[in-house]
This record gives C-alpha cells, sequence and structure tokens, in this order.
C-alpha cells in the first residue's frame, strides 16, 4: 500500500475512533487487537495492514455501511495486503465474499511464552536456511530460473473450493496463473485457503522453492503470524500417528528447547494448537507408495494451511487411490529449464582460464552451441538439452566441470558415450562425489582432504542402509548408525562393551580397596565381567523384542535444582518463556512423558531399571559363586552350594535392582530441557547429548555406590533370617558398590545411550570393519560442507534422493562384486569358474 493510502487509512480509522468516543485502551479492550497495531495503523506506519486487524476494529468501532465502503476502496486499491489471520500465510477471516478457512492464529488467545517461542523459532529457521543456500551455493552467480505454472485441473479442488467462495456464487475459470521462484511466497500470501501443493519431476527444484519459500516468507512476518516449517514428509506414517503429533516430535527432535512445558503440554504442542506453524510438507512422493492414498485423506483432515511439494506422478496416484485431491489447495507444476537458461548460466559458473579473456567464458562454448542446436535426429530433444533441463543435473553438471577441475564439459558431446539422456545422468551423478571430494587448494581448517574412492564407498554405505524394502529412509541419523549393524553385532557389542566396564572396574577396585589376593582379584574380574554382558546382552535383547533397540538423543539436561509436582522452573530470562518438566530419551517421549507427575516418571524410570539391575545383579552373583569355588581348587554343585547361589541370587538381584532403579528414578527429577542455543543441527545435538552423558555419569557413579552399599546393608538386614544367615560388612558393601558405580555406569552410559552406541558402533566397531572413517562425525560435518549431505533439523539427509540411490547401487554392486572375487578365490582349485557363484551382497 502506497503513503498516500496509508494515510488515508490512517485519518479514516481516527475519525471512526472519534465519532465512537472510544480512547486507543478502549478500542484494544474492545476489539482485541493489540495496542501497537492501533498506533501503527492510525499514524499511518502499517504498511501491511491485515484484514482481520481492520475487519475486528470495524466491529469495535460501530462502522457503518459508508465507512465500510470507503475502507474497502483503500483496501482493494493496495496490492500486497496480507491474508486476513493476521499474517502473510494466507489463512484466516474471510475477505469480501469468501468463507472463513478455520484454525486462525489470534493474538488475543495465544499466551506470551508461545508468541515468544514462535519468534525464537522463525529466527533460528532463518538462520538455518540461509546457512543451507550459501552451502549449496543457490546464489552463485545467480539462482537458476525455476518457474512455476498451474497444474492439470483434475488434480486440483474445485475452483470454488480453492477461493473459498460461499455456495451459489459463480465460480471463476481457472486463472493462467504463472510466476518463478522469488514470486512464490507473494502468490501464496493471496491465496484465501492458504494451501499450495507444488508439483515437480525429480530434481526440478521443489526443495530450493520450499527453502526460497521459507525465507521470503519470514521476511515479513510479524506476531502473530504463522511460521513456517520444512518438514520432510517422507518418514510420516499416516496410519500410526496423526500429522500434528507427528509434527510436535519432529520439531522436539529439532528444536529440543521446544520440550519445555506450557499449559501442560510441551512449547511445540502449544504451538502447533495455536495454528503457529505453517507446515512446509516436502517430498509427498517419499512416502511409502501403499500409504500415499492414507497420508493424503490425512491431509484433508488436517484444515490449517500448508504448502505440500510432490513428484507429480506420484501425487496423482495418490489423489486416485483417495478419490479427492488436497482441498482447498492450489497446485502448480515447475517448468524444466530452458535452453536459453542453460547457455546463461553455465557459462558463467566456469572461473578458471580457457577463454580469451582469462575467465573462463570458452569452457562451456561447445556445449552452449550444441544445446541450441537442433537435434541431430531432426526430431525431438537432443539428449544433453532433456539431462540438464532440471536444475539438479544442471548443478551437478556446474560441480563436475567447474573451477578446479581438469574436466572439459565437451565430452558431453560424445554421441556414442552419452547416446541418451540417462547414461549422462548416470554420469553426472557418478562423478559428483570425486569432484567434490579432489585435493583442493588450502582452505579452513575445518575443510580436510579425504580420500575420493574411500569418502565415496562411506557415502555408499550409509546411502545402502537408508534403503528398507517396505520404506525408504532420507533422514540420517546419528544415533541411527550404529543400528545399521546386524542384531547379532549389535549384541555383541552390548556384551563386550559391559564385559570391558565390568571386567576393568573390578579389576581396579579389587587393586585399590579389594580385600582379596592379587590372583582372585583378576579372576573374579575376569568372571564379573562376562557374567555383565550376558546381563547387559540379555536387557538389550529384551529391548529389540519390544522394539525399542533404537535410542534417540536426550533432549534433557540435568540441573540442581529437582522438578516438583506441579512447578515449573520459573520464567527464562533469557527468553520469556515458563521453563517446565522435561521428559528423557527420544523427542516422542520427551513429549509425552514430561506430560507426567513427577512421582509417575520416577515409579516408571524405577520399574524399567529395577528389573535391568535385578538381572544384573543374579548374573553377578552366578559369577561370584563360580570364582569362590574355583579359588578353592575345585567345583561343588552339592544342594547347599546350589541354596547359597539362589540366596545370593535374590538378594544380590534385589540390591542391584533396587538400588539402580532408586538412582535413575530420582535423576528424573533433575531433568530439564535443552536451551535455546541447543542442538540446533546435528554436530550441535550429538556435543550436547556427550555432555550430558558425562554429567549423568558424574552423578551416577557416587550415587550408585553409595545406594548399593548403603541399600545392601539395609536389604541384608531385613532379609537376614528368613534367608538365613547373611553377611555384608561396611567394606564389602563398599568393594561392591564402587565396582558396581564405576562399571556398571560407564556401561550403561556406552550401551544404552545413544552417544554411547555412537562411540561404540560409529567411532569404533564400524571404522576396525572398513564401513566408516575413525572420525564419522568430521566426515558428516564435511560432506554437508561441500554440498553431498543437507542439513534438515537435527538429522542429515543426501543433496537429493536421486544420488542417495545411485551411492547405494553403486556400494551395492562394488560389494556383490567383491563377494564374487572372494569366492572365486576361496573356491576349491578344480571348480570351474561357474561353481563360484557370486551373489550380491546383502546389507551388512
Amino acid at each position: 500500500m502506497t503513503s498516500d493510502r496509508l494515510g488515508q487509512l490512517a485519518s479514516l480509522l481516527k475519525l471512526m475512533r472519534q465519532r465512537s468516543g472510544l480512547t486507543q485502551d478502549q478500542l484494544v479492550a474492545k476489539s482485541g487487537v493489540s495496542e501497537s497495531t492501533i498506533r501503527r495503523l492510525e499514524s499511518g506506519r502499517a504498511p501491511n495492514p491485515t484484514l482481520l486487524s481492520l475487519e475486528r476494529l470495524q466491529d469495535a468501532l460501530g462502522a457503518g455501511p459508508e465507512d465500510r465502503r470507503k475502507l474497502a476502496e483503500l483496501l482493494a486499491s493496495g496490492p500486497g495486503i496480507p491474508a486476513p489471520d493476521g499474517g502473510a500465510d494466507g489463512a484466516g477471516a474471510p475477505r469480501p465474499g469468501r468463507l472463513r478457512p478455520p484454525a486462525a492464529p489470534s493474538e488475543t488467545l495465544v499466551r506470551d511464552e508461545v508468541l515468544s517461542a514462535a519468534r525464537d523459532l522463525a529466527l533460528e529457521i532463518r538462520r538455518r536456511w540461509r546457512l543451507e543456500e550459501e552451502r549449496r551455493r543457490v546464489h552463485d552467480p545467480f539462482p537458476l530460473p525455476v518457474r512455476w505454472r498451474r497444474t492439470d485441473p483434475a488434480l486440483s479442488d474445485h475452483e470454488a473450493n480453492v477461493e473459498r467462495l460461499p455456495p451459489g456464487a459463480a465460480a471463476p475459470a481457472p486463472a493462467d496463473l504463472c510466476g518463478d521462484l522469488p514470486t512464490v511466497a507473494e502468490f501464496y500470501r493471496r491465496r484465501p485457503s492458504g494451501r499450495l501443493v507444488v508439483l515437480g519431476r525429480a530434481g526440478s527444484g521443489k526443495s530450493v522453492l520450499a527453502i526460497r519459500f521459507v525465507q521470503d516468507f519470514l521476511e515479513t512476518r510479524t506476531a502473530p503470524d504463522r511460521v513456517p516449517v520444512i518438514f520432510s514428509i517422507g518418514s510420516w506414517d499416516p496410519t500410526a500417528r496423526t500429522l500434528r503429533a507427528w509434527m510436535t516430535e519432529r520439531l522436539v527432535r529439532d528444536h529440543p528447547h521446544l520440550a519445555d512445558r506450557v499449559a501442560g503440554t510441551s512449547t511445540a504442542g502449544a504451538l502447533i494448537e495455536a495454528d503457529l506453524v505453517l507446515p512446509v510438507l516436502d517430498g509427498f512422493d517419499e512416502i511409502a507408495e501403499g500409504l500415499r492414498g492414507r497420508a493424503l485423506e490425512r491431509l484433508n483432515e488436517f484444515s490449517s494451511p500448508l504448502v505440500l511439494t510432490s513428484r507429480r506422478e506420484e501425487f496423482a496416484e495418490a489423489v486416485d487411490a483417495a478419490g479427492t485431491p488436497l482441498v482447498w489447495a492450489t497446485v502448480i507444476e515447475l517448468a524444466d529449464l530452458t535452453v536459453d537458461d542453460l547457455a546463461a548460466y553455465l557459462p558463467r559458473t566456469a572461473r578458471r582460464g580457457g577463454g580469451p579473456d582469462g575467465h573462463g567464458r570458452g569452457l562451456w562454448d561447445a556445449v552452449a552451441d550444441r544445446l541450441r542446436a537442433p537435434s541431430r535426429d531432426g526430431g525431438g530433444t537432443e539428449p544433453l538439452t532433456a539431462a540438464l533441463r532440471t536444475p539438479l543435473m544442471t548443478a551437478l553438471a556446474r560441480t563436475l566441470y567447474g573451477e578446479r577441475t581438469e574436466t572439459d564439459p565437451a565430452e558431453l558431446l560424445d554421441a556414442q558415450a552419452f547416446p541418451d539422456e540417462s547414461s549422462i545422468e548416470e554420469h553426472l551423478l557418478a562423478g559428483f562425489v570425486p569432484a567434490v571430494y579432489r585435493r583442493r587448494t588450502p582452505e579452513p581448517e575445518h575443510v580436510r582432504d579425504w580420500d575420493p574412492d574411500r569418502a565415496e564407498h562411506w557415502l555408499g554405505y550409509l546411502a545402502h542402509h537408508l534403503a528398507h524394502p517396505d520404506r525408504e529412509r532420507q533422514d540420517l541419523a546419528w544415533w541411527e548408525i550404529g543400528d545399521f549393524l546386524p542384531r547379532r553385532q549389535r549384541m555383541l557389542s552390548v556384551a563386550l562393551t559391559a564385559t570391558l566396564c565390568a571386567a576393568l572396574s573390578a579389576w581396579l577396585i579389587g587393586l585399590l580397596i579389594g580385600p582379596l589376593p592379587l590372583g582372585q582379584t583378576l579372576l573374579e574380574g575376569a568372571l564379573m565381567g562376562p557374567a555383565a554382558g550376558l546381563a547387559f546382552a540379555a536387557v538389550y535383547a529384551v529391548m529389540i523384542a519390544r522394539g525399542g533397540g533404537t535410542l534417540e538423543p536426550m533432549h534433557v539436561r540435568l540441573r540442581l535444582r529437582p522438578r516438583l509436582p506441579g512447578s515449573g522452573s520459573g520464567p527464562d530470562p533469557r527468553r520469556g518463556n515458563a521453563a517446565g518438566s522435561a521428559g528423557e530419551g527420544s523427542p516422542g517421549a520427551g513429549v509425552r512423558l514430561s506430560a507426567r507427575a513427577p512421582l509417575r516418571v520416577f515409579t516408571a524410570r524405577f520399574g524399567a531399571v529395577m528389573a535391568g539391575g535385578f538381572v544384573m545383579g543374579a548374573g553377578g552373583a552366578c559369577a561370584l559363586a563360580v570364582e569362590r569355588q574355583l579359588a578353592y581348587g575345585t567345583l561343588v554343585l552339592s544342594l547347599a552350594v546350589l541354596e547359597g547361589v539362589a540366596v545370593n541370587m535374590l538378594v544380590f538381584g534385589l540390591i542391584f535392582g533396587a538400588g539402580t532403579g532408586l538412582v535413575f528414578g530420582l535423576l528424573a527429577a533433575f531433568e530439564a530441557p535443552l536451551d535455546v542455543a541447543s542442538a540446533a543441527d546435528p554436530m550441535s545435538l550429538l556435543a550436547a547429548n556427550r555432555a550430558t552423558v558425562r554429567r549423568q555419569l558424574v552423578a551416577l557413579v557416587p550415587l550408585l555406590v553409595l545406594s548399593v552399599a548403603f541399600g545392601g546393608g539395609l536389604i541384608v538386614a531385613l532379609l537376614d533370617g528368613p534367608l538365613g544367615v547373611l553377611n555384608w560388612d561396611a567394606r564389602d558393601g563398599l568393594y561392591v558398590g564402587a565396582v558396581v558405580g564405576l562399571g556398571g555406569g560407564t556401561a550403561y552410559a556406552l550401551s544404552f545411550t545413544a552417544w554411547g552406541r555412537w562411540v561404540v558402533r560409529a567411532r569404533l566397531w564400524l571404522p576396525l570393519t572398513g564401513k566408516l572413517p575413525w572420525d564419522t562425525a568430521a566426515f558428516l560435518d564435511d560432506a554437508h560442507r561441500r554440498g553431498v549431505l543437507r542439513q534438515a533439523g537435527a538429522v542429515y539427509q543426501f543433496r537429493h534422493v536421486r544420488l542417495q540411490h545411485h551411492l547405494g547401487r553403486t556400494y551395492r554392486r562394488r560389494q556383490a562384486q567383491r563377494s564374487h572375487r572372494w569366492a572365486s578365490v576361496t573356491a576349491s582349485p578344480g571348480a570351474g569358474p561357474g561353481t563360484s557363484a557370486g551373489t550380491a551382497a546383502g546389507r551388512e
């Protein structure tokens, strides 16, 4: 709206308020519009007034028909008026002649701490995606011209529904709309329903458009506008979780501070419930094929504004399966790049010598000439033109033949080497990783030189294990990498870790304060270690059987002040939020468990840990029995000995179970959500969990020592007599407690926390077998900086699903070739070449 129109609007509103006899404070109370908004409107300093605020002011001021007509004329003359919900997301109160879409955010109905959390979330998302655009070099030398247009009406809702017209209103003919990347956010703001579907072929720029949309949307965001958040919807199972519940879990995973409590729910849940999040659902086509129709039905039950991206074919199949398109949504489709686009873009990406002026403009001359030339067979499209019509392939070509390389893009013109579009695409995909890992000139210290072949092998291993027969994943989470190991190897890793921790602690404590001689101490540690390893492995096997084998990062930290029933931690002066209680473990669990009263949290934690502690205690009693018998040179299996072993198993089981359960239950009272600065990316989340586990270990060891030492004395005193004569002197109690505290606490940290498993499996086990580098974290971070991986909240994803597929296929093919060669080497000398069947390598 122009300054003249703003001035006229300000004068009209001020005159209406004066006629009504209301002060600004009284108008605030009567209309529900904030005082700052009213002041900006009456001073002409509100360049983007919202229809909802103006309608509320009209009603509160009792505006007559003439005033309403003047106001409507002013608004009709001002382009770019945001949607009537008070924000730029396009959904809210109805424009004249349109229905009111549901669930519009209201500043007066939302708690201040939730609005503050929305502001913090907007700042973090804007920072994150700006950095992601820089790493993808979207603006170097300039953004590729991604264009869009309205698509087939068969994939859209009725035009009257799209325009949100009331019953009986004449539906206009679908407008032949089109635009480009910078205009998507502006186009979306004008959508009455705030629902938009973006279709396009693989690599057409849907994800880049989503990122640009979020950036442009946030440029003009004012409270209480919705905050656009990109969700990779491919991991959503619509048969298991509602969309709101799934988005809440993802918000907590990517922003752990949103697990904080507000009015009985997590901050993430409060943002969703208040409709302050605009979901940008990227990758609808990545949902499992059999679930897409159900997913579309679920999205139609979700009435709030949203943006959805998908490949055209998969979306069309979902529309057929569901029998309906996405209701109210405008559907647009991305267009291919043109020859002129390619000829203008590619020469400006080459900055090494080659042209007559030394700026490399001659590098792409031959390719540009071929692109402009007619097809060689007189019909159809040139294969090179067809291959480069998507931004993905153009970006790969730019990387493969760009600066600091010795390759010439003219090789793409070889008709024998590249006879069709697919051969060119495979060549570009195959050359991308080696190109980005070529040795380069010295750069900042965070850039490391990795061998290109080894890097491609490691990336292939990761891509291969993201593929599942029932559903392919895109999210590469650091805490799930260890679960790429087969089940037997995972159980073996837990058993070996606990064995080493228990044995080393028994030897160390025995040498320091143990009452036994050296030989017997070594024997005791050698027996206690395997007993602890078997106990930990048994507990882990039960977890796997119950579907809980994967441990997600803890989104809590330990604090000194305990969490009391019904109380929060008071306002956080840094954010203005009310810090409440937090749960443990996975993001989903963090949302659910934190809603319980502290007593219920303690009871649940105590019961779960006590069972595992009892198994460990029983195993330790068996090891002690064997050690005592071996120390005397013979193994006696008399009835009396077996009865004593049974009693010891019960007593030690109760001591270990009660002691560990009590300690872990009490620690739950000292947990609080991670703060807003934590876990903004995968490596930050890893560092935050490492610090949390270390703090836990510092607290666990002394607490376990005390609980086992003194709790054991109490339990023995209670059972002495009913179970016979029991002995538990102070020195023995301190010794056993120290072994349990140091060995059990360390084994827990390395076996039953996400960070511990990362250390054991991703930093030791997998590098030992050659599957990953020794510094896996640095490798993943470097792959992100090089553009092979992209960051999606707390997880990584491959730059594009086609690159992920290519790396996975290449890894499987090479593993099959290696298996075939190994089978040939190990075959008997008389066997013919056909007797050693090399089969495709399975999941390792």
